[in-house]
């Protein structure tokens, strides 16, 4: 098999965990973005290989930036897709999978991803994105899993749903059926602000991770971020009645859920029918 990455370190790990972000498929308020985002400002990142963009990326559709400087076209330049290792806030090991989705060869690119995280001794491999949901913005999101095993998706929201996927889901599927545990945390944005940047998703993708791969990844001023969004969705909805009472409806139903320590099948079969819906027309 062609190697699609050149190798630029292979540094002698401790079991680290891979957490997978890659843009190109959904992610409503950016949660999975605005969670990369963090570890790329507050973690020192060393890069272990770089992906090759040309035999994965359609350039039409991913288009360089060139750079004039009077004229002049001084740079092309464009996002990498890397494997990059840190150490969290715990000195925990962690491999990151930053860039771009490919556009081509999504096979080959899985089990090359999978090979470089069991070469580098990697124990668990976690995905992050974020979809839009029948949920209040009052309420901390929720988290949805696609597990590799039931013991993964403990204490997760969990549908029986079929939905097109994002190269995340074959990177963790390879990964499981190789041994490796592997966990896609996907954060529901509230439907009505699934446009806009909602830090309130990247908090709990980065509060789960944690929890369930046991490291300490930072959450940097995300809660601050998070409650000031809250407060001016809060003025926004309180100037119109029908956006209130909406709100006070998803509340009501996201209450009885926690109350009742897991959603209820009607609000599970609504959470999946939404899923289902949005992602068969993104695809």
């Amino acid at each position: 098999m062609t190697s699609l990455y050149a190798m630029v370190d292979q540094p002698d790990l401790d079991a680290p965990v891979l957490v997978v972000v890659l843009k190109g498929w959904i992610d409503a308020g950016l949660g999975a973005n605005g969670a990369a985002d963090v570890l790329l400002e507050h973690l020192e990142r060393r890069t272990i290989a770089r992906f090759d963009a040309d035999a994965l990326l359609d350039w039409r559709a991913r288009r360089p930036i060139m750079r004039l400087e009077d004229g002049v076209n001084t740079q092309l330049a464009w996002e990498e897709t890397e494997l990059s290792w840190a150490k969290d806030l715990a000195g925990n090991d962690v491999l990151l999978l930053l860039g771009n989705e490919p556009d081509h060869t999504w096979l080959a690119f899985s089990e090359q991803v999978v090979d470089l995280a069991l070469d580098l001794g990697c124990r668990m491999v976690v995905g992050l994105a974020a979809y839009p949901a029948p949920a209040p913005h009052t309420r901390p999101p929720l988290v949805a899993a696609a597990a590799s095993g039931p013991e993964l998706a403990a204490g997760l929201v969990r549908s029986t749903v079929e939905v097109p996927t994002g190269v995340q889901g074959m990177i963790e599927r390879r990964a499981a059926l190789r041994g490796l545990p592997a966990l896609g945390l996907w954060a529901q944005v509230p439907h009505y602000v699934a446009a806009m940047p909602f830090p309130a998703a990247s908090l709990a993708l980065l509060q789960t991770t944690n929890t369930v791969a046991d490291i300490a990844l930072p959450v940097a001023d995300l809660a601050q971020r998070a409650e000031a969004n809250r407060s001016r969705l809060d003025e926004l909805i309180a100037q119109n009645p029908e956006h209130l009472a909406m709100v006070t409806q998803l509340e009501a139903q996201v209450d009885q859920s926690v109350a009742n320590a897991q959603l209820s099948d009607t609000s599970g079969d609504e959470l999946a029918a939404e899923l289902e819906r949005y992602l068969r027309e993104q695809s």
